[in-house]
């Protein structure tokens, strides 16, 4: 179950929330990970920071970035990772779906949004990865156009599920990943 449906069925070496916590207290539960604040260890080294929503403007201001002179409105990601070694920050979006709803058009924006986020972080010189983590419910064919036009975007989505590997986060070993 990752991205595009593509492999990957019986090996689970990521983040497998599926809405029902965030990206902070997942981690804090994995094998070698501990969350202190925005912080994330593994085996007690600093690999990475996570921000929800608003932390991820105390993190600008942290880093001497005023962001209402980069951009005009702030957009408040469900989940972000800075990720050390790659001197990457990744958007994470959660959609979950059901029901027809607004999710769907939201999809067609994470062009301008990644786009946004690479203006804020320009002078920090950090790369941006902008990724959907999206519900079964997106697997029906009708969002097939969506789904190709987020990838010719260079943006990216995942099913249900988003590999440790994919955001550089190390992976733990012995880690039953059973869901």
């Amino acid at each position: 179950m990752i991205k595009s449906g593509k492999g990957g069925g019986n090996t689970r070496t990521g983040l497998v929330f599926e809405g029902k916590m965030d990206l902070s207290s997942f981690l804090a539960k994995q094998n070698g990970y501990a969350v202190d604040g925005d912080s994330v260890l593994y085996n007690g080294k600093l690999v990475a920071r996570v921000f929800k929503k608003h932390g991820f403007y105390r993190f600008l201001k942290e880093i001497g970035i005023d962001w209402t002179k980069i951009i005009s409105k702030r957009l408040f990601p469900d989940d972000s990772i800075f990720v050390l070694i790659k001197n990457t920050m990744y958007i994470i979006e959660c959609k979950f779906q059901q029901v027809v709803g607004s999710a769907d058009e939201k999809l067609q924006t994470c062009d301008f949004k990644k786009k946004q986020y690479q203006k804020l972080l320009a002078q920090a010189n950090m790369d941006v990865e902008y990724i959907y983590l999206l519900s079964e419910w997106f697997r029906n064919p009708k969002y097939k156009d969506v789904l190709d036009y987020i990838q010719s975007v260079r943006c990216q989505y995942y099913f249900e599920y988003i590999p440790l590997s994919k955001l550089g986060l190390p992976v733990p070993e012995n880690t039953n990943w059973e869901e």
